[in-house]
């Protein structure tokens, strides 16, 4: 019943999506930005890394597409709850967790949807990446949708206005972007800056993630990685089903 459940909500949000192409390219436009603009400016720099420029650039901006397209997620939620739909839909036996599930499921397909648009625009720019390192990739931008998807639900469901959630997001995201070294290596900071960047669960996906963009796979990086990815989606859907449960009951 649960993967039964789980399908008729993805299905019903999923052709939501399809039904508004321009919001699915969208989505992709900051990304594309950074690597249309910012891109070019690292060619040939010394980054620290042991691959090119575009081997630390590019997986940085696939961790940093979840990162601000699922933090945001909750915003369709909160419509829901101003317009019953998520009443409606609570008073149904479907389980509370297919009501998370169905909808976190649907943000991973788009957005890795969105990533492959990317890495396909960043190979024409230059980028050359082992095929498995790229499916790592799109991995770890699966997970960490579903993570903060599932947590930007919960705190969507707990606030009654976008002017109370999109404070809170903003408040949340950029520190994440700044310590996770999303954009540049954090070892080309000052050593206080690289210690404090170990705290941000994200700066452990960001080096897994390049990794294997430089096809290596058995290296702390990439275990670390696929430990906080994995412990943080649990921890994460865990979260938001709790709230499914109770919130408004």
């Amino acid at each position: 019943m649960l993967l039964h459940d789980t399908g008729l909500i993805y299905g019903r949000y999923l052709r939501q999506s399809l039904r508004s192409r321009f919001a699915l390219l969208f989505g992709v436009l900051m990304p594309l930005l950074y690597l249309l603009f910012f891109g070019p400016l690292l060619t040939d720099l010394p980054l620290g890394g042991r691959g090119s420029s575009w081997q630390v650039l590019v997986p940085g901006l696939l961790l940093q597409l979840g990162l601000f397209g699922a933090s945001f997620a909750g915003f369709m939620i909160i419509l829901e709850k101003g317009q019953g739909v998520v009443e409606r839909m609570r008073v149904t036996p479907v389980s509370r967790l297919a009501l998370l599930l169905g909808r976190v499921l649907r943000e991973a397909t788009v957005f890795v949807f969105q990533a492959v648009l990317l890495v396909l625009a960043a190979v024409a720019m230059g980028l050359r990446a082992p095929l498995p390192g790229v499916l790592i990739g799109f991995a770890f931008v699966a997970l960490l949708t579903v993570s903060l998807a599932s947590l930007s639900y919960a705190l969507a469901m707990k606030v009654a206005t976008p002017q109370e959630f999109g404070p809170v997001i903003n408040a949340l995201t950029m520190p994440a972007m700044l310590l996770s070294g999303l954009m540049l290596p954090m070892t080309l900071g000052p050593r206080w800056l690289d210690v404090l960047s170990h705290l941000m669960p994200f700066r452990y996906l960001v080096d897994a993630v390049r990794d294997a963009f430089v096809g290596h796979y058995a290296t702390a990086h990439m275990l670390y990685g696929a430990l906080v990815a994995l412990g943080l989606t649990a921890l994460s859907v865990t979260v938001g089903t709790r709230v499914f449960r109770t919130a408004g009951a």
